[in-house]
């Protein structure tokens, strides 16, 4: 008997449990005060509530309206948790926020409650079941709430596009693409982390976050976004902290796109309610005050968010919402028509890349040939998807969805990627995260090679996501880039210190002027990326300072190349020397190749820059051979420079002409690459 009355009682508080407790008085005789409090909070959210709503129906933000609506529902729900339509409203704004995956247990509760208690209990529950990867039956819930709720008609276009998410998320999971997404713990936290923008080498990162600061909260409780910076070190990064310089206010700050050499930086800003562009360039250790960009990009009608540069420069690339159509935010871009005056033209639309909702944040590929799109519009899994367009003779393809399990149900958003296309950084609210947006790091695979064994397929396998057939088809294919990260600092080879100098990248076939950049002021530091297939001279000029040059040669279909470059730079004074590496010979022979020009011009201006300067050019060999030839092969090298330069108007008795042979060495002649240091070309300053 006791057995059966405990049984009794544990199925009769069941029932009670899962039954719907009405905000009416006569459910509430002993606390009416109580009862008052909470009525009074739901009428209040609700007035948030209708209003976010409507902005969704339109394709529009809810900004914080859903934020604040849930500040009261909450108190109220402290009160009474047992009512449908309540759990339903807390549901919707949890859906309609960075913390998503909380909807479903409202969602769920408010449908097991009262499943009649709103007219889009339906709609929502379809939601919540597709955010716990139930599709099948999601989109039986959406045909319902098409064939019953007299608001189907106004969500006609949001009902097929759920139901389409769901077909495409069943066959995307059904064959995922060859790459892991492991969440980037150290960077992440309870709060939201988004908008990754990483250097090309993978280095550094800047993100925003909603993280507690020093600012006070919002009338939703909430911190504003502010940009943080972090660094990779040993494979982990360090913790994020706020950028140095006038970056950050007190209002909210996105971080959008770096350039691709890390010193310039485009954001959006919210500004008397608001939000426009801006950009900060890195001067020194700090970030500049952010200046709002031109009214052809930030534009005094509209809101513009998410930038991104072209990889030519010339172009901005944004988001727009448009008043005049109820698409959301659609992809924009305006060029400039000089570089100088950087003014730009009118923005224009990218009709192929555009649907009938939300296209979020851009990013392209440093060779211009591909554009990742975050877009809510058709082909997404649900939410935010990444996709990908490709640049077809100056033309965008039709977006594809890039696939499992970059992309989930969840809002996926925000690519940023290494120069060679192995990796990259999004943000995701997916299940499993730290709290709201987090940022993951994506590893692409390649192309999928022959199986040796059975045994291949753990050798692959993710921490995120084993593989258990690898013969799967991708969807898209994700292009690895041929590309070298030229990176380093210029310093004083006799102090340590940085030195802020002038670099200047040449190819040496055609002695072309490729790109010129001025290294940070106060680290020293650059970084670069350089295409494969060519043969680069790198000059190092700064005031007070004997310039410096680099060459070396990328082989065409190289990759994941980095060239990590410590450049001391030698004072202007008597005995200060410099090696020529841009000064090329055949073997054998001392007459001076063409891809020497560029070289020995910079030696002209430096010789005309100081008129007091004179210098001693000399040869140097390696021990190959005779001694005696690789004197006479020096001397008349060193010859032919002295010629050059003079032929240039440099007079002769600034110059003297030395062959050393192979008799001062540089470094071990019993390695290639030794006896390759070794033939060189210098010039030392004699007198000044």
């Amino acid at each position: 008997m006791k057995y059966l009355f405990t049984l009794l009682a544990f199925v009769v508080c069941t029932v009670a449990s899962a039954q719907n407790v009405e905000f009416k008085s006569a459910n509430f005789k002993d606390d009416k005060e109580g009862f008052k409090k909470a009525v009074a909070e739901i009428k209040l959210g609700d007035e948030l509530f209708e209003v976010a709503n409507q902005a969704v129906l339109d394709v529009k933000s809810p900004g914080t309206q859903y934020a604040q609506a849930l500040t009261h529902y909450m108190k109220a729900q402290s009160f009474n948790p047992k009512n449908g339509e309540l759990n339903f409203k807390i549901g919707v704004c949890h859906a309609n926020s960075a913390f998503r995956e909380t909807c479903i247990s409202f969602l769920y509760e408010a449908h097991k409650l009262n499943p009649a208690c709103n007219e889009l209990m339906e709609y929502y529950y379809g939601i919540a079941l597709q955010l716990d990867g139930k599709y099948s039956d999601a989109k039986k819930a959406f045909a319902k709430f098409k064939a019953e709720s007299k608001l189907a008609e106004d969500y006609s276009k949001f009902i097929n596009k759920h139901k389409n998410e769901c077909t495409d998320a069943i066959k995307l999971e059904s064959t995922p693409i060859r790459a892991w997404v492991d969440n980037a713990s150290e960077l992440n936290s309870s709060a939201n982390e988004y908008g990754p923008a990483i250097t090309t080498d993978g280095g550094e990162i800047i993100l925003t976050s909603d993280r507690p600061n020093g600012h006070s909260r919002d009338l939703a409780g909430e911190y504003d976004d502010e940009i943080y910076s972090a660094t990779l070190s040993g494979g982990k990064w360090s913790s994020p902290k706020p950028l140095k310089g006038g970056v950050n206010s007190d209002v909210d700050d996105v971080s959008s796109c770096m350039s691709y050499d890390g010193t310039k930086m485009l954001m959006h800003r919210v500004v008397d309610g608001q939000t426009d562009i801006f950009e900060s360039t890195l001067r020194g250790a700090e970030w500049s005050v952010p200046e709002k960009m031109p009214f052809q990009i930030s534009s005094k009608k509209a809101n513009e968010v998410f930038a991104a540069y072209s990889a030519d420069g010339w172009s901005i690339y944004f988001g727009r919402d448009n008043a005049t159509r109820s698409n959301g935010f659609e992809i924009m871009y305006s060029s400039m028509q000089s570089k100088i005056q950087k003014n730009y033209m009118a923005a224009q639309m990218i009709s192929t890349v555009n649907s009938k909702f939300n296209e979020g944040p851009i990013y392209i590929t440093i060779d211009g040939e591909t554009m990742y799109i975050a877009s809510q519009g058709s082909g997404s899994m649900g939410g935010y998807d990444i996709f990908i367009s490709e640049n077809n003779n100056g033309a965008w393809s039709k977006p594809k969805n890039l696939g499992y399990p970059i992309n989930t149900p969840y809002d996926d958003f925000f690519f940023s990627s290494t120069a060679n296309g192995k990796f990259a950084y999004i943000s995701s609210n997916r299940k499993g995260g730290k709290g709201g947006y987090d940022i993951y790091k994506v590893t692409f695979w390649g192309e999928p090679k022959e199986p040796v064994t059975t045994t291949e397929d753990y050798l692959l396998a993710s921490i995120v996501n084993p593989i258990t057939d690898n013969s799967i088809e991708s969807s898209v294919t994700v292009k690895k880039k041929s590309f070298t990260v030229f990176k380093g600092k210029t310093i004083d080879a006799l102090t340590k210190k940085p030195v802020e100098s002038n670099i200047e990248i040449t190819d040496n076939t055609t002695g072309k002027i490729i790109e010129t950049f001025t290294t940070n002021s106060a680290t020293g530091k650059f970084i670069i990326t350089l295409a494969s297939g060519k043969n680069y001279g790198i000059a190092v000029k700064a005031d007070g300072y004997l310039f410096h040059s680099e060459n070396f040669d990328i082989p065409k279909g190289s990759g994941d190349n980095l060239v990590n470059k410590v450049i001391e730079l030698k004072n202007i004074k008597i005995g200060s020397k410099i090696a020529l590496r841009n000064v090329f010979f055949d073997t054998g022979k001392s007459i001076l190749r063409k891809e020497s020009n560029t070289e020995l011009d910079r030696l002209v201006k430096l010789m005309k820059d100081i008129p007091g300067l004179e210098v001693e050019l000399s040869g140097h060999t390696d021990n190959t051979g005779s001694a005696l030839l690789n004197e006479g092969l020096s001397q008349d090298r060193a010859a032919a420079v002295v010629t050059y330069l003079k032929s240039k108007g440099i007079a002769a008795n600034r110059m003297t002409a030395k062959g050393y042979g192979s008799s001062r060495p540089i470094a071990s002649n019993g390695s290639a690459s030794g006896r390759q240091e070794n033939r060189r070309t210098e010039f030392e300053i004699t007198g000044n």
